[in-house]
């Protein structure tokens, strides 16, 4: 599959390596699994002098030789003596960057702390020595988030304020996976783009999976995720049981019932009859897979709070794929399609709602935009979008079928909000599968 999208971060990554050519540039790029990281990497590097590092399970030992030959065949210099260190490896090539720019990418750069811990005071160390007179472009980048994270933003850790720039990778948007199958099938039906969106949730190795097998349409990318030996039957575990290591049973429990629709601490501790507060402020600050959502125009403070998975492959795999396994363990994928097949159009509304919501944050015309509910769920409206400087909110239904859109409900759900705002001018705006 050719390559997609990405032009603002290539961008910013020539950018970067530019200043280099002055100044050392310590840089780290963070993703979940899949997303494209090292794609991009390697892109943004084409036609320059970079050495590229891949932190697999093995000793420190076996590690430094990999690199040695790496420096060998891309510096074309000989290295004399035998490097039992990073530390060594590291000095040695900020010493060579203080007469030639090149760069340094080192991936799955968060597994140095699992072979050796002291690497990362190692390489502050000898950056803080040298990066006056280098002319190094570090890329380092990971894709276990609550890790790099702590790497970088934790000030209790070596390299915190170290880098000089910072890149959050995220999915490719629907505008992108629109021009994806265009290319792949030129008479897509929105149906067809919509499945893309909300099963594979933009993520470029998903994407390029559900390409190479044909499976342009709703039902056979269905078909093609769930079947036997399929990818995307273990992915959702593979992505998340290094993040969460031995409670990774509690927390796959809670992002179930979330996908299916208990989105409330309330109603998740019902079902659990355990205390969640924790496990739900992890999963939203450190491991970034919970976004925690009020309604519109409610204090900060506010307890009416509703959680919901950030990435739609994960909603998707803990909705379908977790929630049956044990239909998927016998092997009974038909009974796990039928479920699919069965309760898509009700599940794929709120990806929908998503689409448009964020489509509409991106269009950079509102101040705001977001849900709105009362207590006990009462006068739900899909989207709420203020524009403060014109005094105007668009009040926005979603619905995949349009004519089970009901503006005059809309209306008479606003109400109440709209005597909040006497100075402003409202808009009752419908939205279905055929604006997508």
């Amino acid at each position: 599959m050719k390559f997609y999208n990405r032009e603002k971060e290539l961008a910013k990554l020539q950018s970067i390596r530019e200043s280099a050519e002055e100044n050392a540039q310590m840089t780290f790029m963070v993703g979940r699994r899949r997303i494209g990281k090292t794609s991009l990497l390697l892109k943004s590097v084409e036609n320059t002098t970079f050495l590229y590092f891949f932190i697999s399970k093995k000793s420190e030992f076996l590690l430094c030789q990999d690199f040695v030959e790496e420096i060998k065949v891309k510096l074309d210099t000989e290295v004399y003596g035998t490097f039992k260190s990073f530390r060594e490896i590291f000095g040695l090539l900020l010493t060579s960057s203080k007469t030639k720019s090149f760069t340094l990418i080192i991936d799955e750069f968060q597994e140095l702390q699992f072979i050796n811990p002291s690497i990362y005071s190692e390489m502050q160390n000898l950056w803080d020595s040298f990066k006056n007179e280098s002319k190094m472009n570090l890329l380092l980048c990971g894709s276990v988030y609550s890790l790099m994270k702590r790497i970088f933003e934790s000030n209790k850790e070596p390299l915190f304020g170290r880098a000089t720039n910072k890149i959050y990778l995220k999915s490719f948007p629907i505008e992108t996976l629109k021009e994806i199958l265009r290319d792949f099938n030129p008479n897509y039906k929105n149906e067809d783009l919509l499945a893309l969106y909300a099963v594979t949730g933009g993520v470029a190795k998903y994407v390029e999976l559900v390409m190479n097998a044909k499976a342009f349409t709703f039902k056979k990318m269905i078909e093609f995720v769930v079947e036997d030996n399929s990818f995307f039957i273990e992915e959702g575990k593979n992505a998340l049981v290094i993040e969460f290591g031995k409670d990774y049973g509690n927390y796959f429990s809670i992002l179930s019932l979330i996908a299916s629709s208990k989105t409330s601490r309330q109603e998740i501790e019902s079902v659990l009859e355990m205390q969640t507060g924790g496990f739900l402020e992890r999963l939203e600050n450190e491991y970034g897979i919970l976004k925690k959502t009020r309604p519109m125009f409610a204090k900060d403070s506010g307890r009416v709070v509703k959680y919901a998975i950030e990435d739609n492959f994960l909603n998707f795999w803990f909705r379908f794929i977790y929630k049956y396994k044990s239909a998927i363990e016998i092997g009974n994928f038909e009974f796990v399609r039928e479920r699919i097949f069965e309760d898509f159009a009700t599940y794929s509304g709120n990806v929908l709602e998503k689409y448009f919501r964020q489509k509409l944050i991106d269009s950079g015309k509102y101040s705001a935009a977001g849900n709105y509910w009362e207590k006990g769920n009462k006068n739900e409206i899909d989207i709420v979008a203020m524009n403060e400087y014109e005094k105007r909110i668009d009040f926005i239904e979603v619905k995949r079928n349009p004519s089970k859109i009901n503006l005059l409900k809309l209306e008479e759900k606003a109400e109440k909000l709209c005597a909040n705002f006497p100075d402003y001018t409202f808009n009752y705006i419908a939205y279905s599968l055929e604006d997508l």
